[in-house]
């Protein structure tokens, strides 16, 4: 048989069959005077091997090593790497279960309306949302811009966060939004905030936002994320990082209110 013979038997290409070669996978054929390849039954069936391990869901490299082994190892190295193979797809099922269960509960919330703007989040941190918009609504007027911000940072944190305190920033501040009293006195705060947008930092309004914004969070939030970061409470002076950011994408007057409400934070943990 000549490559392409060979290649339409097996189901595959003739540069796949080279490409088997160039990685020892499949030995060289002996050549015709002419230079050709002469392939033969033994050939497909060393072709059709390589096929049935790549089929099973193993690399070239894993291939290579089974076909390496010498034949009273085969077996052994086969069985290594299959049960290798085994536990990987096992991961893979896992994964593929939890990310299907995520998309059921976001097309569930997508159903009923209630799939927040900032796009996919957790269901917790989506019934959060969901407590913020209706103590907006209590509000007279529009929702202050603060909250909108406040539920950017809260998905950042929830996506780039270590798994398990962004979880436990998130139940923190879902217990509070459980509390009508608390979500309002949120939602004053963000007025506050709001209008200190074209304030200066000597605004005497800032003081009084920055003891509102301390006294609305939580300590189980302090706990999860180990305290005031060193960042904020220096109100991203040094520059750059991410409190850096976030005090950039603040008015002057918020920022020092947000500065503010660290420092106080630090001085009622001691």
């Amino acid at each position: 048989m000549r490559i392409g013979e060979l290649a339409a038997l097996a189901g595959v290409t003739t540069r796949t069959v080279r490409h088997y070669h160039h990685l020892g996978l499949l030995p060289e054929p002996a050549r015709r005077a002419n230079g050709y390849r002469e392939y033969g039954l033994r050939d497909a069936v060393a072709l059709a091997r390589v096929l049935r391990l790549t089929g099973l869901g193993l690399g070239l490299e894993e291939v290579r090593d089974v076909l390496a082994a010498r034949s009273s190892d085969a077996g052994r190295e086969l069985h290594e790497v299959l049960t290798e193979l085994d536990a990987d797809l096992a991961r893979q099922e896992e994964t593929l279960r939890e990310r299907r269960t995520r998309v059921r509960e976001l097309l569930e919330l997508a159903g009923r309306g209630k799939l927040p703007a900032e796009g996919p989040v957790s269901s917790e941190l989506a019934a959060l949302f969901g407590e913020m918009t209706r103590a907006g609504a209590r509000l007279p007027g529009p929702e202050p811009a603060m909250a909108a911000k406040e539920r950017e940072l809260l998905a950042l944190l929830e996506t780039a966060a270590p798994a398990r305190a962004g979880r436990e920033v998130v139940a923190a501040l879902g217990a509070a939004g459980g509390d009508p009293a608390a979500m309002d006195r949120m939602y004053r705060t963000y007025a506050l905030l709001d209008e200190l947008a074209e304030a200066d930092v000597d605004d005497p309004r800032v003081a009084r936002a920055a003891r509102a914004v301390a006294e609305c969070v939580p300590k189980e939030v302090l706990e999860a994320i180990g305290g005031v970061p060193e960042g904020l409470v220096h109100g991203g002076e040094a520059g750059g990082g991410f409190a850096g950011e976030l005090f950039a994408d603040l008015a002057p007057a918020q920022a020092e209110a947000v500065r503010q409400a660290m420092r106080l934070l630090v001085e009622h943990a001691r």
